[in-house]
C-alpha cells in the first residue's frame, strides 16, 4: 500500500539530536500540538504531522493502523532515518503499529493514554454532528459553535472539533476532516489489528490518572509487545492529558526523552 505524503510542520531545534515526531489523535491536527512542539524544540528538532484524512494531509479511503504506520514511516525516512515518536490516542496506536513493524525507525516511543486493544466506544455521533452542521453562510466560529451546541453540548469538545473547520476555504466553509471515510473506518480506528512482534526500545506509557483508556488489565499486553515499557500516570488528568496538564506532560516527556 503506498504511503501518503503527510503535511508536516517542522519546529527547528538543536541539531545532533534525534528528532521527535508528534502524532495526533482522531479529529486532531499538528496545529493542536504547537505549544508542546515549540517547547520540545528547545532541545531537539520536532516534526508534527497531520494524519491522513485530517488537516492538510491527503485523503484516502483507507484509515487503518497499517496505512497510518506506513505514512509515518515515510515521514521518518524522509527526515533522515529515525525519530523518537510521541503518539496520542489514535496517534498512539499508529505509533505502536510503527514501532512493532518498523522498529528500526523508532528510537524512543511515547504512548499517550491508549492501549493496544479494541475499544467499544465509538466517535460516530461526533462525525454525524459535524456532517449535519449547515456550512452555507457560516462566517464566524462563534456561529458555528452555537449551531453545533445542540448536538455536542460539551464546550471543550466543540472547541476542539471546530479547530478543523476552515471558514476561509475557497468555495466556502469546509471541514478539514474526511468525515465519510472516518465514519466508514470507525471500527478500524477504535479497534486494534492484533499486530504481532515486539519493540524492545525505551517506551513510556503516559496515561491520565482520571482516564479509563489505559487499565491495569492492559499491562500484560504492554509487557508482551513493549517489554521495556515504563508506566506513568498523571494524577487527576483525563484523556486529553497534553491539553489538560501541559506542564506535567512536558516534564514527563523531557525526563523520558533526555534519559
Amino acid at each position: 500500500m503506498p504511503a501518503l505524503a503527510l503535511a508536516t510542520t517542522r519546529h527547528d531545534g538543536p541539531e545532533g539530536r534525534r528528532p521527535a515526531l508528534i502524532v495526533h489523535g482522531l479529529f486532531g491536527s499538528a496545529r493542536n500540538w504547537n505549544v508542546i512542539a515549540k517547547k520540545l524544540s528547545a532541545t531537539r528538532p520536532v516534526l508534527a504531522v497531520d494524519m491522513r484524512n485530517h488537516g492538510d494531509s491527503p485523503q484516502d479511503a483507507a484509515h487503518g493502523y497499517p496505512e497510518m504506520a506506513g505514512d509515518l514511516a515515510a515521514v521518518i525516512e524522509g527526515a533522515g532515518g529515525a525519530a523518537d515518536v510521541i503518539g496520542h490516542s489514535m496517534g498512539g496506536k499508529a505509533a505502536m503499529q510503527l514501532a512493532l513493524t518498523r522498529p528500526d525507525l523508532v528510537g524512543r516511543l511515547v504512548i499517550a493514554d491508549i492501549a493496544p486493544v479494541a475499544y467499544s466506544h465509538t466517535q460516530t455521533p461526533l462525525i454525524d454532528a459535524m456532517a449535519a452542521l449547515p456550512l452555507d453562510g457560516l462566517t464566524s466560529r462563534r456561529d458555528a459553535d452555537a449551531a453545533l451546541a445542540p448536538a455536542v453540548p460539551d464546550a471543550g469538545t466543540r472547541a476542539f472539533l471546530l479547530q478543523s473547520l476552515d471558514l476561509r476555504a475557497e468555495g466556502g466553509p469546509r471541514w478539514k476532516l474526511n468525515l465519510p471515510v472516518l465514519k466508514a473506518e470507525m471500527d478500524r480506528i477504535i479497534g486494534w489489528p492484533g499486530t504481532a512482534g515486539r519493540f524492545d526500545g525505551p517506551t513510556l506509557v503516559l496515561s491520565g490518572g482520571a482516564s479509563t483508556y489505559v487499565q491495569p488489565a492492559h499491562r500484560p499486553l504492554f509487557d508482551a509487545l513493549f517489554p521495556a515499557a515504563r508506566h506513568v500516570a498523571l494524577p487527576g488528568v483525563g484523556h486529553w492529558l497534553h491539553a489538560e496538564a501541559p506542564a506535567e506532560f512536558l516534564a514527563a516527556l523531557a525526563a523520558f526523552l533526555d534519559a
